[in-house]
């Protein structure tokens, strides 16, 4: 060996030597390595790694094999009373290899997906055959509604939810039929000319939607008025018993590509307010990751480990990546049921930005104990935790205005109430044997896995016989909002889509109307959009005709006194402050709701301020609803047409809207709102009002997505008391622990440092998983992709490699030696903090 290899060899090794003291490990030195002071070589790294493990190994093993050295080294260096538990979890697999196992032993059981009948036709056609034939047992056999089913205690709510949505429906018609008719008054053909037939098709529809949006809120602002509800979940368990003992709840934090601090301090959060209550005996926590980015995939890790040390919990917060990430969340979801859901008799959903106490949890228990036929109960998770302009406004909103839906919904529905995907418990067993979610048939947008996957395993759980209610009244559960308007829009995409393809199931066979009825709400929420678009384009045509063509003053056959077509504005004023009472009364009646509860308006900075807070949400409210239309009935057009959209994690900080990206999403709205308000006026500058709202909205979505999505506006307005929140003057000490524990972040490790500092390789390595016996030519191909990447900075690294050689422990320990003593480096990959 020449002078020049032996100098690169003693310098890494010193290198190595000095990284390992800044850890906290101990470096053995050069006569614990070199055998019979032999002058250093090309194998002193396995030597060090040998002597740092104290066993003798294979020199190929010999990285690998003092992994879990370093590990303790590291933890002994700076010790944290949850490492005993920790270490207790290391262990050798079945090839002899060390393993830190993150999750708790495997309990499987089954949880199959039963194919879809949805297609009414061919189940007529069998119910046809049924009865011809007299075997009246076939269609039994093919519905499982009931089938292993709760024992019914309490029917009484069931006959008291038929008779109220038999109300609703009946108020919604009627006010509906009346504004249609008043709607002929206002057009100049009476509802006779083909576009005035279209245009009160759209209009019939869009105001039975505001309808019954209007009748929500009302039996809800009632409902909260008079203090008390006699079906009210919460209302079924007036004491406080104490959980069992020996049984245990699951919370499972579903996340993919999320932001890694602040998911792990809301799970902090939460296991901190558990830990005070005394019942940190009855809860595991579950982090199940499908992150499929390198980075983010370290950096959990690395929290899990740093959450587990601190807070002495390696026995009840498991940690686990899926390799597979097959129906996204809800495959998640349903990979943990068959592996451990059999340990739990209820888990509760968390969304990876989710913070719950510990006294909105062990209610959710004990209503899950006080009624058994419960197989869902949703709490309403209050918005908290945002500082944009954006976020703020609508946090406001969702806490005044959102108690007066919320408290409604559950008035008409009762137990077939909404689930809503997370901030929920749920009753294992049930949800395994009839929730499993099979894929739809067909390619494009409305087929394939389904997204919105909440409402359809809440129609299914109610199918089998097993309640779903709001817990309306219930504190303490809390969730964030997405910081800009167009991060908003973003997740309203997928929703979009996700509505869209549960209406596929709307026949299918079993199902409560009462979910039927929830799985169209959920097409109409963004079906509404293009519907609304569309009737502003017949009455501009309508208006066009009005004013281009010639008039027809004898629309009908045979007819013997003419019409003369003429636009009544004040009819249609009329019409229109009637709609937007509608629209407004709600808030106003939240409003009030708030001010007569001295208690209440407090947290929301006074009366004044609140009232203040009210007018000027619902101003931002209308400014934006013409932009979120456009969106929406471009999300439902593109739906409908095949085209597939991403699936993003929203942000989970504060990121703000810069100008290149608001003139790139707004941009064409706004051309298209130029073009509106110039039309208008070239054929009637005096409807250029009527149409004003809308298109000058779209005209200034530009500059309405950048300045709302400021954090220093959104500060100003907290400073000045305006959209203050109750979680925010007054805030629970959940959420002041997840600020305090944000503020105190780190920069968490990513990939380079998973390769080359000597402890996150060690975590990485024992959280690998099995190694793989690749064929020798696999091998040599994949050792050769890894030593390429380390000739180029990390950040030019592929992700799809870098995640196969994250799991791939010989990979992995071949890149450590090479990023050490290797001469065709990049120095970026020891620019480690």
């Amino acid at each position: 060996m020449d002078d020049r290899a032996i100098g690169v060899t003693s310098a890494a090794l010193e290198a190595y030597r000095a990284r390992l003291r800044a850890r906290g490990i101990e470096a053995p030195a050069d006569a614990q390595i070199l055998p019979d002071a032999a002058a250093p070589d090309d194998r002193d790294f396995e030597r060090l790694h040998a002597a740092l493990s104290g066993e003798a190994h294979p020199q190929a093993d010999a990285v690998l094999a003092s992994a879990a050295a370093r590990l303790r080294g590291w933890m002994q260096a700076s010790p944290r009373r949850g490492d005993a538990a920790l270490l207790r979890h290391l262990e050798r697999d079945v090839q002899g290899q060390m393993r830190l196992n993150t999750m708790p032993p495997l309990m499987r059981a089954s949880m199959t997906p039963r194919p879809w009948n949805h297609n009414p036709v061919r189940r007529l056609w069998r119910w046809l055959r049924a009865r011809t034939t007299g075997v009246r047992g076939a269609m039994r056999a093919q519905t499982d509604a009931g089938d292993g089913g709760p024992a019914r205690r309490d029917t009484r709510w069931r006959g008291a939810g038929t008779r109220r949505r038999s109300l609703l429906i009946a108020l919604v018609l009627a006010q509906t039929v009346a504004a249609t008719y008043l709607m002929t008054a206002v057009l100049p053909y009476r509802g006779q000319h083909p576009l005035e037939m279209a245009i009160l098709a759209v209009y019939a529809v869009l105001f039975a939607w505001i309808s019954a949006g209007f009748w929500t809120a009302l039996m809800g602002f009632w409902t909260l008025l008079l203090g008390r509800d006699r079906h009210a979940i919460s209302a079924s368990a007036t004491d406080d018993p104490p959980l069992r003992s020996g049984e245990r709840t699951a919370l499972l934090v579903p996340i993919c590509n999320e932001d890694v601090p602040r998911v792990f301090a809301g799970i902090r959060a939460t296991w901190d307010s558990l830990c005070r209550a005394g019942l940190r005996e009855h809860f595991d926590i579950f982090v199940l990751s499908d992150s499929n980015d390198a980075d983010t995939r370290v950096a959990e890790v690395d929290a899990w480990l740093r959450l587990c040390r601190d807070v002495d919990a390696a026995d009840r917060i498991f940690y686990r990546r899926r390799t597979h990430r097959i129906k996204r969340k809800s495959g998640n979801i349903a990979d943990w049921c068959r592996r451990w859901g059999s340990r739990y008799p209820y888990m509760v959903i968390l969304d990876a930005d989710s913070v719950m106490s510990a006294a909105c949890l062990k209610r959710l228990v004990q209503l899950m104990e006080a009624n058994p036929d419960a197989g869902i109960i949703q709490t309403a998770p209050r918005a908290a935790g945002r500082d944009t302009l954006y976020a703020r406004i609508q946090q406001f909103a969702t806490r005044v205005y959102g108690p007066v839906f919320t408290a409604g919904l559950h008035f008409w529905q009762l137990g077939e109430s909404h689930y809503w995907g997370h901030n929920a418990i749920i009753r294992v067993a049930p949800f395994m044997q009839h929730c499993a979610l099979g894929r739809l048939p067909g390619n494009g947008a409305l087929g394939g896995e389904i997204m919105s996957h909440d409402f359809v395993e809440a129609a299914l759980m109610r199918r089998a016989g097993w309640g779903v209610w709001i817990a309306y009244d219930l504190p303490g559960s809390y969730e964030e909002m997405p910081p800009t308007l167009l991060d908003e829009l973003q997740r309203d995409q997928r929703w979009c889509r996700g509505n869209l393809q549960n209406f596929r199931l709307f026949f299918t066979q079993g199902l409560h109307p009462a979910h039927r009825a929830v799985f169209m709400t959920g097409v109409m929420a963004y079906l509404s959009a293009p519907l609304w678009f569309v009737f502003l384009l017949l009455s501009t045509a309508l208006l066009a005709v009005f004013v281009l063509a010639e008039p027809q003053y004898f629309t009908q056959p045979y007819q013997l006194f003419p019409n003369w077509p003429r636009w009544h504005p004040e009819w249609a004023m009329r019409l229109f402050a009637g709609t937007m009472t509608l629209l407004f009364l709600p808030k106003l009646l939240a409003l009030l709701l708030l001010v007569c509860r001295p208690r209440e308006w407090r947290g929301f900075g006074g009366p004044g301020k609140l009232a203040q807070g009210v007018l000027l949400e619902s101003l931002f409210a209308a400014a934006l609803a013409p932009i979120r239309m456009l969106f929406h009935a471009r999300y439902v057009a593109g739906a409908l047409a095949g085209f597939t959209s991403g699936w993003k994690s929203p942000p989970r900080d504060d990121a703000q809207t810069p100008w290149g990206q608001a003139v790139l999403r707004h941009g064409g709205g706004s051309v298209l709102g130029l073009a509106w308000l110039a039309g208008v006026y070239w054929l009637n500058p005096s409807f250029l009002w009527w149409l004003l709202p809308v298109a000058g909205s779209l005209v200034l979505a530009i500059p309405l997505s950048v300045y709302s999505s400021r954090t220093s506006l959104g500060r100003r307005a907290r400073q000045a008391r305006l959209f203050l929140i109750p979680e925010e003057s007054i805030a629970p000490r959940e959420l002041r622990s997840l600020r305090a524990l944000l503020r105190r972040k780190r920069p968490p490790p990513d990939f380079r440092a998973a390769v080359a500092d000597p402890v996150t390789h060690a975590l990485v390595t024992l959280t690998a998983g099995r190694r793989r016996r690749l064929p020798p030519p696999f091998r040599e191909q994949r050792d050769a992709a890894g030593e390429a990447l380390l000739s180029q900075p990390p950040q030019h690294a592929d992700n799809a490699m870098r995640l196969r050689i994250l799991g791939d422990p010989d990979t992995l320990a071949r890149l450590h030696r090479q990023v050490w003593t290797g001469t065709d480096v990049h120095r970026d990959w020891l620019r480690l903090s």
